[in-house]
């Protein structure tokens, strides 16, 4: 299989690792060669979080260059923008419409960007969902990130992966009904 590559950024607590880290567990059950890197700063302080994961036959890094990546996944609007340059003419980004403002924005020292979407549609295909509006309406909006990887399970590079099993993996017992209605949830909302 040729090598795909996904992006998964936001902002620290939006739960970008827990997600990422579940797309390991079910590329590397289906049978794939995975890595996968992540950098959170100062995610404890509402930073940005990216995460990125190779997979194929055989990987020899999970570093993704500018222009690289076959999937971006933004957690929050901004953040799309943010990574937009790691994107593929080609690839999909999967968007958050959701506006998280940095320490900066709401201490009133600068304003929040309008027409991020925009933007990334005029240069990409893009799925855009209210994710924390999904997951309010099924009880926690703990569960955003999972909305999002529902949505992402939809990319034909990814239909074939038992997402439930990943999920499940991943996730305390107790919350594994919430965390599968949110997928299920993010998936509907992407097609």
């Amino acid at each position: 299989m040729e090598r795909q590559s996904a992006l998964l950024a936001g902002v620290g607590g939006q739960g970008a690792i827990l997600a990422a880290k579940i797309l390991v567990t079910g590329l590397m059950e289906a049978g794939y060669d995975v890595k996968m890197s992540e950098v959170h700063g100062m995610s404890q302080r509402g930073g940005s979080v990216s995460t990125q994961v190779h997979w194929g036959d055989t990987v020899h890094s999970p570093v993704i260059g500018r222009g690289a990546a076959d999937i971006l996944v933004a957690f929050e609007k901004m953040e799309a923008v943010r990574y937009a340059e790691f994107l593929k003419p080609s690839g999909i980004a999967i968007i958050n419409d959701y506006a998280l403002p940095s320490s900066t924005i709401a201490a009133g020292m600068c304003q929040y960007p309008a027409g991020c979407l925009a933007a990334m549609r005029a240069h990409f295909r893009c799925v855009t969902l209210d994710a924390a509006q999904i997951a309010m309406s099924l009880g926690s909006a703990k569960c955003m990130n999972i909305v999002l990887l529902g949505a992402m399970s939809k990319v034909p590079a990814l239909e074939h992966i038992h997402w439930e099993a990943a999920i499940a993996a991943a996730v305390p017992p107790q919350s594994l009904e919430l965390n599968l209605a949110a997928y299920c949830a993010g998936r509907d909302a992407a097609r």
